[in-house]
């Protein structure tokens, strides 16, 4: 199937927003209202190289201009009557509640079905278009919408209007049969549109469910489900509107599991708030690909809830996980960000706090522009290796950091494939045992880096603690704990120096580093307790003499972790210490 870029239509007419039918004349005022709402909820994907090449990897939404477009004289009208419903279609049959539409078409339904169904079974080929103008079904032995056939379904939430749909706690269903199995049910590529409102509830099973693919666009869509909140099997492609789901299972999810193409979650614009209690919030078989707007997803109760042995993860990806635009906040008692292989993050701003990994994967993590923030997490940012090259990384983590782990290795061997590469970006990060630990290699190359470690573990545990080669190449680092670094430092590359007072020093202790003519170079200020510091830059050139000094107060260049560049020297010298030598204990003490 040919690619197509995925964007939302921005046209004003019946296809964008429900309300209006091509030939209907529009005031001047509703044209500006039209294209006021258009602009609100479409925004612009934003979408950079990693979201790009994975959304060129699966297939291509079903959703396209022309189906958003029809003429009013066409549309067949249907009132809901409480227990049965009238029309002049030939295309539609009433038999008792349950209204089925047989041909495609644009069918707009009004009115309320105390114990009824819209049903859609039409085996030619055109889409079917339900427009829901102020509907309300319940349902007592099934869905309130069951799609059983189509060549593509489309529904439509007219403007102005709220709609409300409820199915069966318990389902009476045929010997062998086990669908419809949620209160808006569809077995063909399902579109949801316009700009009403709709409210689903799936007291059985889930709210919405599609077994092809699924696409929203605009609409206030609100659901709770048993189950899973809203499904499309094949895909669930978000290009506008504000959804919320809350649900036991997983709360927006794409389960396809037999096409590598299939089976993704994206979100482009709109605001997406996705709670799941014992589930995943956002969950795609294969990918999950944010490129815009705004997501919001919380998952088994939230990052103060300790994790059991089901998924509750905030965003959760069998193959990769990619952010590249839009804001995405976390609250989860499993993992934050979680792939099975692969995480991306090349823009956007994320938000995470958890009960396990802040950001996992299985294979790499990438971090090259954005903002990632971690600011409660067992580990913070977890894979067999990861790679900060860009943007703005801050992970607060009660063990590692920020982890580079190969489960195939002893976790004191030196792995060959670990490996963590800073090579640009600001990278803050604290960690209640390390605050860079590599199973592997550590490799810091660029950026700035600014580490605290454990304020009360020493030996073993550190601020930069690597099982292979620690490497300085380049960069800003700084790194403090009650060991600076477990590694041995290394004897080329770029410059270093490192003190190690007597005692251990206060949160809050301001460190000035200047040579021994009196120029600040760095001043640092800890948030917690430490008693090694390490510092790296090319203003540190080995066998040269530099003056250590404490207190007085901090000045220069904010660059983050409690770090300042350049500045006025103050506070008093306790010692001097030769770039390129390593310290022990025995170091300078403060009185």
């Amino acid at each position: 199937m040919q690619k197509r870029r995925m964007i939302a239509p921005a046209i004003v007419t019946a296809a964008a927003l429900g309300i209006w039918a091509a030939g209907t004349t529009l005031s001047s005022a509703s044209a500006s209202a039209a294209a006021s709402a258009v602009a609100d909820d479409v925004v612009p994907l934003a979408a950079g190289p990693a979201a790009a090449a994975a959304l060129a990897a699966n297939q291509a939404h079903h959703d396209s201009a022309a189906d958003h477009t029809w003429n009013e004289a066409d549309v067949a009208a249907v009132a809901l009557n409480g227990s049965t419903a009238t029309t002049t279609s030939p295309n539609v049959t009433v038999a008792g509640g349950v209204v089925t539409v047989g041909a495609a078409g644009t069918y707009r339904f009004s009115g309320s079905l105390t114990n009824g169904q819209i049903a859609v079974n039409s085996t030619g080929t055109g889409i079917v278009r339900l427009i829901l103008n102020g509907v309300t079904i319940a349902n007592s032995t099934s869905s309130a919408v069951n799609v059983i056939a189509a060549d593509e379904v489309m529904v439509v939430l007219q403007a102005g209007s709220t709609n409300r749909l409820s199915d069966a706690s318990v389902y009476s269903y045929p010997a062998g049969v086990d669908e419809p199995n949620a209160a808006l049910f569809s077995a063909a590529d399902t579109t949801i549109t316009g700009t009403g409102t709709l409210t689903v509830t799936g007291n059985a099973y889930d709210g919405i469910a599609a077994k092809d693919g699924l696409y929203i666009d605009s609409g206030t869509i609100t659901v709770t489900a048993k189950d899973d909140g809203i499904r499309g099997r094949d895909y669930v492609h978000i290009a506008g509107g504000t959804i919320t789901a809350t649900s036991a299972g997983d709360a927006v999810t794409s389960n396809n599991d037999e096409d590598t193409t299939r089976g993704y979650v994206y979100v482009g614009a709109g605001t997406v708030n996705a709670t799941s209690t014992a589930g995943d919030a956002v969950n795609g078989e294969t990918d999950v690909i944010i490129t815009g707007g705004t997501v919001t997803a919380k998952a088994g109760g939230g990052s103060g809830v300790t994790p059991g042995t089901a998924s509750t993860k905030g965003v959760k990806a069998g193959v990769l996980a990619v952010i590249s635009d839009g804001r995405t906040t976390i609250d989860a008692s499993d993992d934050g960000v979680h792939s099975d292989a692969a995480v991306t993050v090349d823009g956007g701003v994320v938000s995470v706090a958890t009960g396990d990994d802040g950001v996992h994967a299985e294979t790499d993590v990438r971090i090259s522009a954005g903002t990632v923030t971690v600011t409660k997490s067992y580990e913070g940012i977890e894979g067999l290796k990861v790679y900060l090259s860009g943007g703005t990384v801050s992970a607060t983590a009660s063990d590692d950091a920020v982890n580079a782990s190969d489960p195939t290795t002893g976790e004191m061997q030196n792995s060959p494939n670990a490996l963590i590469s800073v090579t640009g970006g600001t990278v803050t990060v604290s960690g209640g045992t390390d605050g860079l630990d590599s199973n592997g290699s550590l490799s810091l190359g660029g950026g700035t880096v600014v580490v605290a470690g454990s304020p009360t573990r020493g030996g073993g545990e550190g601020g930069l603690d690597a099982n292979g080669a620690l490497t300085i190449t380049g960069g800003v680092v700084l790194s403090a704990g009650i060991s600076s670094s477990t590694s041995t430092l290394p004897s080329s590359g770029q410059g270093w120096l490192q003190v190690t007072f007597g005692a251990n020093q206060p949160a809050g202790t301001i460190v000035h580093l200047a040579t021994t003519s009196g120029t600040q170079i760095a001043v640092f200020q800890s948030t917690k307790a430490f008693r090694s510091v390490l510092f790296s830059s090319s203003q540190i050139t080995r066998g040269t003499t530099y003056a250590i000094r404490t207190g007085g107060t901090v000045s220069g260049t904010a660059v983050g972790g409690g770090l300042y560049t350049g500045g006025t020297l103050s506070g008093t010298q306790v010692t001097t210490v030769t770039a390129g030598t390593q310290s022990g204990g025995g170091r300078p003490t403060l009185g």
